[in-house]
């Protein structure tokens, strides 16, 4: 990443440009922000060849091609303007690492996760071809691996199956190594030549080694068009998949639907982008780039350099180019940007721009009368809202109308619900006598449902497992893949019903805080007690405080603040309260905490605990013991007002009160944030907030 520099634009379309990501040989790829925050790659055509009818044709199609394609598998255009001075192209920035590279970083795939790979990019294949499409350049450098799947970047070269190609003589038409022998040989090629490229790059996933080598262009080229590939170094069952696609006659390949049966992945295989170190690798990526969308522009802070809430250009620009984000340069390069969802819908709300201090805006929908009102806090999941419904059951509502979608009795809706975080959607909720139920967010149906699980209360969920407590002090953890128990230990930690432990499982553990004010971490895989339980210098709480927890660290409240290493237990820094009631649960926003001591609401650095801002509120307002919900630029906290119940929107860039809010209801409020709103619960109302 490079600063702009002379001649470069500023602003193209709704993007203003925040720096240099590549160039190639037909332009440069700017980072680029829009008007809402969120970044993107904006691909521009030098000015010395805009005028080159060829090239130009060649920009033309790149941005066509891109836009035929429907898949999740591949990144979306998001404009393009290809007449005039300056012809542009915005795409998607993909946050994460690019196969060679990941590769290179972590080690050759296992084998359940290499045929994860093949399935996810073949069915991204059979998409690209449904649009009459044939990419012609899959190769490991142009495949992103994100959290939530690998994607196939740049259609440079894509063309439609029975067009011409505008490379020009003398030009290499393939990487080396990939393309099948009709295109080294400059013959036309079908959907057919990204099959083959497929297996020679799936082949390399699992081995490290490429199928196709030699000391030079020319010599990779005749092993491709004359040799046969090297796949001595894959399992046996793997080469019965990969070596059909690199037969040398375009028919005898399989399809991409062939390719993703015989792959035929067990279940999970895809953790390996979702756990351990190459997940680790993602997700620091994934944060990197998602500060992006907190970083003021000169448009909001008067210039590069000012002081505000979000790091400065400098600073981001420099941890992007030590690998915040992947730029595949070359002819067809591009970056590309976060998805809003894996589906390619987008169903966040838009930020208030601005607001009158001191006045609360209207609710985005609601308030409706449609919770129980003994709701626990609502649990957002994709695009739907679930709430506790009285005489129990759930209900979901969406997020962008307040519409009810469904309603059930299968799950009790009044001991919670948890979102497992899966492409599906699944909501996991208590039955009756214990039992765990899953349900689709979508629809409401069950899914699955484990009788025995003598749950009496909802802790956390991750990739692997649910974890819940036992009616008789012991902690649980049941499979999501199996559906069946994988451990049961004794609490280390106290807690007053089965309920009140708190608890947040991440990077392969589960942190548990008790109400007896102890914290420990136990190993996710197996239960046993990684360390802990730590209670002297945390301190007690009557209902638990929740945890926060992330790049390895803990972070708790108590009668300190503390940061805690979560695989040994070390404490990195701790922070007295500074009132007799203590810290509260902290919510964490990147490198910022946020949390309540005693009556000021104060934003921590995560790296050493240094105040960033404190607000001081003044009056009988007293901080209610629920966690601080952040989204976007506004942070939400339930207070006491004079014996009403009230929320504080406080503005994070400024660390000032924003507005009070109060729907004149009995009862504690129970807040929830996702897609840039919040959601409260209170005397069994539902209402939907803007943020800004």
């Amino acid at each position: 990443m490079n600063p702009l520099g002379t001649g470069d634009p500023l602003r193209l379309g709704p993007y203003r440009m925040i720096g240099v990501l590549g160039a190639g040989g037909m332009g440069k790829v700017y980072l680029g922000r829009d008007n809402q925050g969120k970044p993107a790659a904006i691909k521009v055509l030098r000015p010395e060849l805009a005028h080159d009818p060829g090239l130009a044709q060649r920009f033309v199609r790149e941005a066509h091609a891109a836009q035929a394609v429907q898949s999740k598998g591949v990144a979306r255009v998001l404009g393009a303007q290809t007449e005039g001075g300056r012809p542009w192209i915005a795409t998607e920035f993909l946050a994460g690492p690019t196969l060679d590279g990941a590769v290179e970083r972590h080690g050759p795939f296992e084998d359940s996760a290499v045929r994860a790979l093949g399935a996810a990019l073949a069915r991204t294949l059979r998409d690209v071809h449904a649009a009459g499409l044939v990419h012609r350049d899959v190769k490991p450098a142009n495949i992103v691996l994100t959290s939530s799947g690998p994607r196939i970047i740049d259609f440079g070269i894509a063309r439609p199956e029975h067009g011409l190609t505008l490379t020009s003589t003398g030009e290499v038409p393939v990487t080396p190594g990939y393309g099948p022998p009709e295109q080294v040989l400059g013959r036309r090629v079908g959907p057919a030549a990204d099959v083959f490229a497929l297996g020679a790059v799936l082949a390399y996933a699992a081995t490290g080694v490429r199928v196709f080598d030699g000391g030079h262009v020319a010599a990779v080229q005749y092993e491709v068009v004359h040799g046969e590939p090297r796949l001595e170094r894959l399992t046996p069952e793997l080469r019965a998949v990969f070596a059909p696609c690199l037969a040398k006659a375009p028919e005898l390949r399989p399809t991409p639907e062939q390719l993703a049966g015989a792959c035929a992945p067990p279940a999970r295989a895809d953790r390996a982008w979702k756990r351990g170190e190459l997940a680790a690798d993602i997700a620091e990526r994934e944060r990197e780039a998602a500060r992006l969308t907190a970083l003021p522009t000169a448009d909001t802070r008067g210039g590069d350099g000012g002081s505000g809430g979000g790091p400065s250009r400098r600073r981001l620009l420099t941890g992007i180019a030590t690998g915040g984000a992947v730029l595949a340069a070359g002819g067809g390069a591009a970056g590309w940007l976060l998805t809003d969802d894996d589906d390619g819908h987008s169903w966040d709300a838009k930020p208030l721009t601005k607001y009158e201090p001191g006045s609360a805006p209207k609710p985005l929908w609601g308030p409706l009368d449609v919770a129980s009102r003994k709701a626990p806090a609502p649990t957002p999941v994709r695009d739907v809202i679930l709430v506790a419904a009285d005489g129990g059951g759930m209900q979901a509502f969406d997020v962008r109308s307040g519409k009810r979608r469904w309603r059930t009795e299968r799950i009790a809706g009044r001991g919670g619900a948890l979102a497992s975080g899966d492409d599906e959607g699944t909501v996991l909720g208590l039955g009756a006598s214990g039992a765990l139920v899953a349900l689709s967010a979508h629809d409401g149906r069950r899914q699955w449902q484990y009788e025995k699980a003598d749950a009496g209360g909802l802790l956390a969920v991750d990739e692997e497992a649910v974890y819940v407590a036992t009616p008789k002090g012991g902690l649980r953890a049941i499979a999501l893949d199996s559906h069946r128990p994988r451990w049961s230990v004794r609490s280390p930690v106290g807690a007053s019903t089965a309920g009140s432990v708190k608890a947040v499982a991440s990077e392969g553990h589960v942190v548990v805080y008790g109400t007896d004010g102890a914290v420990a971490v136990l190993d996710a895989a197996s239960g046993k007690t990684v360390w802990g339980p730590k209670k002297p210098a945390l301190g007690a709480h009557p209902t638990g405080l929740v945890p926060a927890v992330a790049d390895g660290v803990l972070y708790v409240g108590g009668r300190k603040l503390t940061a805690i290493g979560l695989a040994d237990g070390h404490v990195k820094w701790s922070k007295s309260a500074s009132s007799r009631t203590g810290w509260g649960s902290p919510a964490l926003d990147g490198e910022v905490l946020y949390a309540v001591d005693g009556p000021d609401l104060k934003a921590r650095r995560t790296r050493d605990g240094s105040n960033d801002w404190t607000l001081s509120l003044s009056g009988p307002r007293l901080p209610r013991g629920v966690v601080p919900v952040v989204q976007a630029h506004t942070v939400w906290l339930a207070f006491d007002d004079f014996g009403e119940p009230s929320l504080i929107a406080v503005d994070t860039r400024k660390g000032e009160k924003a507005w009070s809010y109060s729907q004149g209801g009995a009862g504690d409020f129970r807040i929830a944030g996702a897609g840039n709103r919040v959601f409260l619960v209170q005397g069994g109302m539902l209402t939907a907030m803007p943020v800004v």
